[in-house]
Order: structure tokens, then C-alpha cells, then sequence
């Protein structure tokens, strides 16, 4: 069993406009027991919090970082830190 975590991602690259917060939440749903969104930023890019345990968010990660995400990304800036909860399930913002 993984500890819990918060996993805090900044995805850059041509990741708006191209359904890349759906996916990402789909995606989330799909690996199960991640709570928390997708956010698209004013300078392009797409910010991702998630919350469960650190698989799940390594998972994630590992998605974000791949090319099966739709748009392009060029690259995956993250922090990791201890969950703050408050989420209920994995929103698109």
C-alpha cells in the first residue's frame, strides 16, 4: 500500500484547446482513487493537481509526460507534497 500524496503539475507545450483537461480527467478516472483538476492557464499552459496515492500519481505523471496525451507537450514541471483533501472526485476547471 503507497502513501498518499499531492502531486502539482505545470504541463507545457500545445496543451489547450485539444480536450487535454478532459483527458487528463478521464485518465485520472481510469488509474482510480485520484481526486482533485485540470486547469488551463492564462499563458498556455495546463496546471494538474492530484491527490491519492503515490502509484496512481506516479501513474499520472508518467501519462502527462507521454505522447499519448492529445495536443503536444514539450515538457512537465511538478512538486510533490502531502495532501490537502477538499476535492470531491477530479474536476475539469
Amino acid at each position: 500500500m503507497s502513501e498518499d500524496v499531492r502531486l502539482v503539475a505545470w504541463v507545457r507545450g500545445h496543451v489547450q484547446g485539444v480536450g487535454f483537461r478532459w483527458f487528463t480527467r478521464a485518465k485520472a478516472l481510469e488509474i482510480g482513487g485520484l481526486s482533485g483538476f485540470a486547469l488551463n492557464l492564462a499563458d498556455g499552459r495546463v496546471q494538474v493537481v492530484a491527490e491519492g496515492a503515490r502509484d496512481g500519481c506516479e501513474g499520472l505523471l508518467d501519462w502527462l509526460q507521454s505522447d499519448d496525451t492529445p495536443g503536444r507537450v514539450d515538457g512537465v514541471t511538478e512538486i510533490w507534497d502531502t495532501p490537502r483533501g477538499g476535492y470531491d472526485g477530479f474536476a475539469v476547471r
